[in-house]
């Protein structure tokens, strides 16, 4: 290690870095909410008391909505900002932190130990609360890295760049708007809870919507009627049979993962009263996308297989299916790309062991920074099976080394002023 990476590591403050995560996490920043505005100043504000160049704007919403590729949202929005900062340096940023602000929703309340989510309570060396791993505590790593280059004088040669982006949670607009707005980089870190791998592809995600018809009818004469739910079952096993056929074979990069490419419904509504037969049911869920597969292409998979379903009413009366919302593509560092190896290395020089290569089985903005030429991969701190629940947490201790093999990246990737 030279004598400069050891003054920037000393330079890492470690109770520092917590307190500001416990901070991120105690803005309720829910994705198209006014707190995730508020947590985008908050950033632009830490990123200018570290001394970098910061370009902080208010996104246009209908310019994006109407611009090539705009990857859908589900969340409605009215306003939304982004924030990038940018050190000193010679020429295109060398490296990409990125980090997005926003959160999903919290759910039940009282499942919640405590009964705050966003109280960010800790307890031992794990601080807990929604957001916690995904992704607050990968956005507070990035923004403790360029708050130690500050404090230990060390200056780069090429520029770091730190993106700060909104709305991934349903789509990706923030990242999609800081790549509109111009802002590049030779290479892209996204601290995504990753669990100490490095996670080099990431499988897509499609929002879908299904409308499956019955026939309305007194609950007293239901037989004069068809039920919408009970029409539904035939669909919902269809979906089923789909999501084992895609999943067989997957590629050996998902390192065992069972179901790499999942389908499920996660909303279904039906009826508007209580004795009466339900006319319409409206489901809701995610298609997972296939690396290297056209969105489009998985978007017929699921319409020919509800197509393909021989029930008599339904064939009468086929389930529409739309596709609204975010709609993630897959993504992937390019085979033999150097940034696996440097952040390999950097992770190995922390904690004495070399991580492990996987993919990821959800869509992430990764998809965006690879469409745009910014070669990308995840690492960062939180285990992902803990996200998006009410036991949602992150160990202290691997935000301490993910935050000190961030630190070591920069400096080898950008250089250091002599």
């Amino acid at each position: 290690m030279s004598d400069n990476e050891a003054r920037v590591l000393d330079a890492l403050d470690e109770a520092e870095t917590v307190r500001l995560l416990a901070e991120l996490v105690r803005v309720p920043s829910v994705t198209g909410t006014d707190a995730e505005s508020d947590l985008q100043h908050r950033c632009g504000s830490l990123l200018t008391e570290a001394g970098l160049d910061v370009d902080a704007w208010k996104l246009d919403l209908d310019a994006l909505r109407a611009a090539p590729g705009f990857p859908g949202t589900e969340a409605p929005r009215g306003e939304g900002y982004g924030v990038v900062g940018v050190t000193e340096g010679e020429g295109v940023p060398a490296l990409v932190l990125q980090g997005h602000v926003d959160v999903v929703p919290t759910g039940d309340l009282a499942r919640w130990q405590g009964g705050d989510p966003f109280g960010a309570r800790i307890s031992g060396d794990v601080l807990h609360g929604r957001g916690a791993c995904d992704m607050k505590a990968g956005l507070a790593a990035n923004l403790a890295v360029v708050a130690a280059l500050r404090r230990s004088g060390v200056r780069l040669v090429r520029p770091l760049a730190v993106h700060c982006v909104v709305g991934e949670e349903d789509g990706g607009l923030g990242a999609f708007a800081t790549l509109a707005r111009g802002h590049r980089g030779e290479a892209a870190v996204i601290t995504e809870p990753t669990g100490g791998a490095v996670i080099a592809a990431a499988a897509g995600a499609l929002t879908f919507r299904i409308e499956v018809a019955g026939r309305a009818a007194h609950g007293a004469t239901r037989y004069e009627g068809v039920n919408a739910l009970e029409v539904f079952w035939p669909v919902f096993e269809a979906i089923r049979r789909l999501e084992a056929d895609r999943n067989r074979d997957p590629d050996p990069i998902f390192d065992g993962n069972p179901l790499p490419y999942p389908i499920e419904v996660g909303t279904v509504r039906a009826g508007d009263w209580a004795s009466s037969v339900p006319d319409l049911l409206v489901a809701e869920g995610r298609l997972g996308v296939r690396l290297d597969e056209d969105p489009a292409e998985a978007r017929l998979a699921l319409e020919g297989a509800i197509a393909e379903i021989g029930h008599p009413w339904l064939r009468e009366h086929p389930p529409a299916v739309t596709w609204p919302g975010g709609q993630f593509a897959s993504g992937r560092l390019p085979a033999g790309h150097e940034l696996l190896d440097q952040v390999a290395a950097a992770v190995a020089d922390v904690t004495g062991t070399r991580p492990a290569e996987t993919a990821a089985p959800y869509g992430s903005d990764l998809r965006l920074y690879a469409a745009g030429g910014i070669p990308a991969l995840h690492y960062g701190p939180g285990d992902v099976r803990l996200a998006h629940a009410p036991r949602e947490q992150v160990d202290l201790r691997e935000l301490r080394d993910v935050t000190r093999a961030l630190a070591l990246l920069v400096l080898r990737r950008c250089g250091v002023r002599d």
